[in-house]
This record gives structure tokens, C-alpha cells and sequence, in this order.
């Protein structure tokens, strides 16, 4: 019997460590429909469901987290082992992620709504002291700063996508910056009617792949497993509709 219950026990502590083994992996985003949506409480959308297919062949589990983008940022700058998507590939972040692959194409422009007739812009430049909603340090916040755009006067600065469109929905700015795509949802999502907003100029410069990417510290296995699993995701019929904006 005590022999039994040693192999038991020896049996136990070696499932143990291979689990204690396996880092803790953690996954971020921000609210931006379709892309990452919340529905009966669970982060959903279709670059969620490209996200969760690469955990998947991954042979990896995470619950994932919701934040305004500035706060998911921030965790993923601070902490190994952390996931972050849709993010913006650019110069100045290359070498502080990870990238493990594209799961979304942005094309995004300015919004505006449908009843301000006397707002029809041809060019960014053609703005004058129109005010645009922008989420706190995003990719579009920093391209338009460039431009020579100031917080609190050209600029209104919000924590989420939400916010900058109640503001616009309140009439305290002129626009926010948003996908096309994006419109039907966030404005069932707002509650409001149908065509109650309009996508008025395209920005070429602000259209890009986003991508999932992981902090600087994060396990080099790990990083290698979702790198692989994201190029098998990359084969799907999923994966292929959503880069198409097919949703």
C-alpha cells in the first residue's frame, strides 16, 4: 500500500512541475469593434477569434483582459509573458516586442456625424480648428501630433474608443478616427440608429496591419510556439477573410 501511494504521489509531482514549468501567459487589449468586441461578458470580435486560434494550435490557454489602450500598453511594456494586439508596428516599437503575426488591417479616416453637412474635408489639412477625438497614445494620436496637432485644441484626448465616440455623439468634437468597417457596430454598440454617422476622408497613413505581439521579456519558447501557430492560423479561411475585411 505506501508503495502504491508513493507512485501516486511521484505520479502527482511530476504533472506538477511540467505545469509549473509552462510561464503564465497573459493577454491584453483594448474595446475597438469589430476587432475586439465584449459579448455576454467575454472579449470576442474577429481579430479575438485569430488571437484564440493561435493560442489554441499553440497548446496555450489565457483568459483575456480589456483595458483602455494607454493601461494595456503599459502592462505589456512592464511584465514577461504578456500578449498585447491590435498593435500598430511601427520605427520607434520594433525592438521592443515581439511580433508574432498580423491580425488585422485597419483603414481608418475620419468620422464624423451624418447631420454636420458643413463638415466635408478633401485633405487632413482642410480641417482648420476642427477637433478630433484620438485615445490616449495610440497610433493615430501620435501620426496626428506630427502633423503639428496639439492636446486641447486640435486634439481631445479619451482613455478608449468608446469615449471618443460619445464625445463626437454629444457634439463636443467634430471627429473621431475610425475604420469604416467599424461604423454599424459602434453604433449599435452606442445604442444610436443606424447611419447616424459617416466616414468622410480616408487617411492613408493610418492604414496598416495590426498585430499581436509580445512583451520584451517574454519566453523565447513561447514566443517561438505562437510564431509557429500563427503561421498555420495565417493558412485559414478565417484568417483570410478578416485581412480582407470580409466580417
Amino acid at each position: 500500500m505506501n508503495k502504491r501511494i508513493l507512485a501516486v504521489l511521484l505520479c502527482f509531482l511530476t504533472v506538477f512541475a511540467s505545469y509549473a514549468d509552462v510561464p503564465v501567459l497573459r493577454v491584453v487589449t483594448e474595446l475597438s469593434p469589430p476587432h475586439q468586441t465584449v459579448r455576454n461578458g467575454q472579449v470576442a470580435g474577429v481579430s479575438t477569434q485569430i488571437v484564440e486560434a493561435t493560442l489554441k494550435r499553440a497548446g496555450l490557454e489565457s483568459r483575456i483582459e480589456i483595458f483602455p489602450w494607454a493601461r494595456a500598453f503599459y502592462i505589456a511594456t512592464s511584465a514577461p509573458n504578456v500578449l498585447i494586439y491590435n498593435m500598430a508596428r511601427t520605427t520607434e516599437r520594433e525592438n521592443e516586442f515581439h511580433w508574432i503575426g498580423p491580425v488585422a488591417n485597419y483603414r481608418l479616416g475620419l468620422v464624423r456625424l451624418s447631420e454636420r453637412t458643413d463638415l466635408t474635408p478633401n485633405h487632413i489639412k482642410d480641417l482648420g480648428s476642427a477637433v478630433i477625438a484620438v485615445q490616449r497614445d495610440d497610433f493615430s494620436y501620435h501620426w496626428l501630433k506630427q502633423q503639428g496637432m496639439k492636446v486641447g485644441k486640435e486634439l481631445q484626448l479619451s482613455a478608449d474608443i468608446l469615449e471618443s465616440w460619445r464625445l463626437l455623439l454629444k457634439g463636443k468634437v467634430d471627429y473621431v478616427i475610425d475604420d469604416k468597417a467599424a461604423l454599424t457596430l459602434m453604433e449599435k454598440q452606442l445604442a444610436q440608429p443606424e447611419g447616424v454617422t459617416r466616414f468622410v476622408l480616408a487617411i492613408p497613413q493610418l492604414e496598416q496591419k495590426t498585430y499581436l505581439a509580445a512583451s520584451k521579456d517574454t519566453d523565447p519558447e513561447l514566443v517561438r510556439k505562437l510564431q509557429q501557430a500563427h503561421l498555420e492560423v495565417q493558412k485559414t479561411q478565417l484568417y483570410q477573410d478578416v485581412m480582407a475585411g470580409r466580417f
